[in-house]
Formats: structure tokens, C-alpha cells, sequence
């Protein structure tokens, strides 16, 4: 008999991938992670997704259809001892005669661990004595140390579409042990799919909810309005934590980026009135300041960088007032994404030519020897000539010539270039 007392959401978790929804690029015919389940040979991955999008799920799915040990962690209650103590445990059982493959460790909110707390899986990670998933609802460049990430690949999970969030509500209502018993009249869907925002959870629950408060003689009846008068009596059931938490931040730092302050504080109240991190909104504000206003006001981030700290100083919610003032500051602030298409053409040259050689004459020379073979000859010191500049090969020989910053036409990069173009004309007369 089913537990009424276990949430709509939990009862109807999919324990194998025909019945998961959603995230067909993963769990697809093709996808990735069905391949790696049929196959039995599962590599270690970070789930990265909004919540309600299946992360859990898919790590219990896991659990149920590969035969090695599997063991769960979650980064809010557990720290390096209990790590470690895990650790101990995947190794004894990759080392048992009886072992068919290496054991999984889910880390679930992976993002909550601190440094050393992600330093002490790079060990077991690295002598393949366990098999790291971890999953996290931040971008895991921000949150997760560069030598973990090199060790385990990011799959990104997607907000539930309209069809899947449909699909979900029928099986509900036609497969669960309680929810078949009742009488349901979909009358309208909109509200409903509307506060769930693409987070399965979201939507269980406030069925769950309205399932709840209708009476057992009466059928169950799905409006916009009792859905919008139902969560206004328990606002507990719609987690505001997490709303459409990609798709505004995604809005905000558009706004900005198109020169919009009144769009741009317009998604920042919706932010905060979600509860969402202020540390989130900080960090995203430094991102833009350099990507998309740059040399073009080099300030921009001198002020992103000190609202980041001052947050910390003053907390919440003053810091609210904090936020506004860059955002407004921001989006006011003339435009340049020079700098970062230039690392971005950099890189690209980087990949394509691998590591050339550098110089000779850039080498330093602190020993006889290297002198001797050459390291530092012919090396030209700046400060010695006319304008503190001398025009001489700073590029590996390969890419002699190259250009990767295009200055772009605000006055500040303009400014630059001529600069540029006046030392280079002297030093050529």
C-alpha cells in the first residue's frame, strides 16, 4: 500500500531510463549516459542543471542498473571525514576478488564543498579507485577546482520543455497508486506549467498539493485559478529558491549588456525577491563587467569587484541597494568585447599551432650555459629606449604577424591603438 505521507515527487522517481523524461540529448538513443549504462563502463561526470531537471534521478537510475558498489554523499552534510571514510570503503571494494567494476560515489550540491574538501577525491578519482558523480545546480568553472573538472566531464541538464512537463502530469495522474484513484478535470494547464518553471519536482508538488485539498468526494479539478489560489494559501509548496533561475539571470545580464537599466533592475528585483544568492548576482556582475564592457571602461570592473566584496561587508538586504548601483552603472557604461574575443581568438591559435617554442631572446638566462646556447641574446629592454617602447618579435616564430585584439571604436580603445600606431611610426623613422 502507498505511503501517503511519501511526496507525489518521490513516489513517482524513475528507476530506469524508459521511464525518465526529459534530457533526451543524455539519455537518448544516443545519449551519452544510456550508452555508458548499457555498456557497464561508467566514467566519472558532473551533472550540471537547474533543480528538478533529474540530476538525483539520473544517479539513482545508476545505482539500480549497474551491478558495482554505490555509494551517496551529500556536500551539506558531509565533509572530509566522511569522504575519506567513503574513500576507504571504494577502495576495499575495487581491490575485493569479488569486485565487477569500479564503485560510484554521487556527491550531490558538489558545489557546497570547499577546496580541500574536492582536493581529497582527486587521489581516489585519479587511481581510478572510485568513480566520481557529482551534481550541482552552479556552473561548475566557478565552483568546482580545475583539477577535478580535468578528471570528470560536464554534462548540462536542460529546464523541462512544455511537452515534458505534460508527459509528467498524465503519468502521474494514470500511474501513481493514489492519484488513479481520483477523478481529474483538466480544465486548464497553464498556471500549473507556468509555476513549475521546467522543475518536475515544482510540478508534482503542486499537484500533490491540490490532490490534497479536494475533498476525496470531489473530483480534481486543474484551473488557473484554483492552481494560483492554492499556492497563494501555501507558498511553501513553490520553492521561489530556484525560480527560472537560468532563464533571468540569462535576462539580466542581457539587459545590461544592451545598455537597459530599467530591464536590468527589473530582473535583479525579480532575483531578489527569489531568494537567489546575492553572491550569484556579484560574481555574474565581474563576469560582464569584463566580457562585455572591458577596455572600453576599464572601471567597470574596479566597481563589479568592489561590489562583490562590499557584499560581503554589509550583507542583506542592504546589499540589494549595492547590486542596483552596479547594475545601473553597467548597463550605462559604453560597450567592448574586444578583450574576450581576443583570448578567445588566442586560444583557438594555441589549439591549432600547440605548444610552439619560445624565443630565444625572450628566455631568461640565470646560468652560463643557457647563455651560452643563446637564451636572452638579442633581447631588447623597453625601458632603454624612446617611450619606454621598442618594436621586436614577442610571438613564437610561427605566428610572427598575427593579430588577436581588434580595437574596437569606443573613444578609450581607439585611444589605445593610437598610441600604439604613434610608437610604432617613431620607432620606424
Amino acid at each position: 500500500m502507498t505511503n501517503r505521507n511519501i511526496p507525489l515527487a518521490e513516489r513517482l522517481r524513475p528507476t530506469n531510463l524508459d521511464e525518465y523524461i526529459g534530457q533526451k540529448h543524455l539519455v537518448g538513443p544516443d545519449g551519452i549516459i544510456r550508452k555508458m549504462i548499457e555498456s557497464g563502463r561508467v566514467n566519472s561526470f558532473i551533472l550540471w542543471g537547474p533543480p528538478g531537471v533529474g540530476k538525483t534521478t539520473l544517479a539513482k537510475i545508476l545505482a539500480n542498473q549497474t551491478e558495482v558498489p554505490f555509494y551517496t554523499l551529500s556536500a551539506v552534510t558531509s565533509g572530509v571525514k566522511e569522504v575519506r571514510e567513503v574513500l576507504q570503503k571504494c577502495e576495499a571494494d575495487t581491490k575485493s576478488i569479488f569486485s565487477k567494476g569500479r564503485p560510484i560515489l554521487f556527491i550531490d550540491e558538489i558545489h557546497r564543498f570547499n577546496k580541500s574538501q574536492q582536493d581529497s577525491l582527486l587521489g581516489a578519482v585519479e587511481k581510478g579507485t572510485v568513480t566520481l558523480i557529482g551534481a550541482t545546480t552552479e556552473n561548475p568553472s566557478f565552483e568546482v577546482i580545475r583539477p577535478l573538472l580535468s578528471r570528470a566531464q560536464v554534462y548540462t541538464l536542460k529546464s523541462l520543455e512544455v511537452q515534458d512537463l505534460e508527459e509528467l502530469l498524465q503519468r502521474a495522474i494514470s500511474t501513481d497508486d493514489i492519484l488513479k484513484k481520483r477523478t481529474f478535470e483538466l480544465k486548464s494547464k497553464k498556471a500549473l506549467l507556468r509555476h513549475a518553471g521546467g522543475d518536475a519536482r515544482k510540478l508534482l508538488n503542486i499537484l500533490d498539493l491540490i490532490e490534497q485539498s479536494t475533498p476525496e468526494n470531489e473530483p480534481v479539478i486543474i484551473d488557473d485559478e484554483i492552481v494560483i489560489s492554492r499556492l497563494q494559501e501555501n507558498p511553501a509548496a513553490y520553492d521561489r529558491n530556484g525560480e527560472m533561475h537560468y532563464d533571468i539571470i540569462s535576462a539580466f545580464i542581457k539587459s545590461i549588456r544592451g545598455s537597459d537599466p530599467d530591464a536590468a533592475v527589473y530582473w535583479l528585483a525579480r532575483m531578489v525577491a527569489g531568494g537567489e544568492d546575492p553572491a550569484f548576482i556579484a560574481r555574474r556582475l565581474v563576469i560582464l563587467a569584463a566580457e562585455d564592457i572591458g577596455l572600453a571602461n576599464p572601471n567597470a570592473i574596479l566597481l563589479a569587484n568592489a561590489t562583490f566584496d562590499a557584499l560581503n561587508k554589509i550583507g542583506w538586504p542592504e546589499g540589494r541597494i549595492i547590486l542596483s548601483e552596479c547594475a545601473i552603472y553597467l548597463a550605462n557604461s559604453p560597450k567592448s568585447n574586444t578583450a574576450y574575443k581576443a583570448i578567445g581568438a588566442a586560444l583557438a591559435a594555441v589549439k591549432e599551432s600547440g605548444d610552439l617554442p619560445v624565443p630565444l631572446h625572450l628566455r631568461n638566462a640565470p646560468t652560463k650555459l643557457m647563455a651560452d646556447l643563446g637564451y636572452h641574446d638579442g633581447y631588447k629592454y623597453a625601458h632603454d629606449f624612446d617611450g619606454n617602447y621598442v618594436k621586436q618579435q614577442y610571438l613564437p616564430d610561427k605566428l610572427t604577424g598575427s593579430k588577436f585584439w581588434f580595437p574596437g571604436k569606443n573613444p578609450a580603445e581607439i585611444k589605445m591603438q593610437q598610441r600604439l600606431d604613434s610608437l610604432s611610426k617613431d620607432t620606424s623613422e
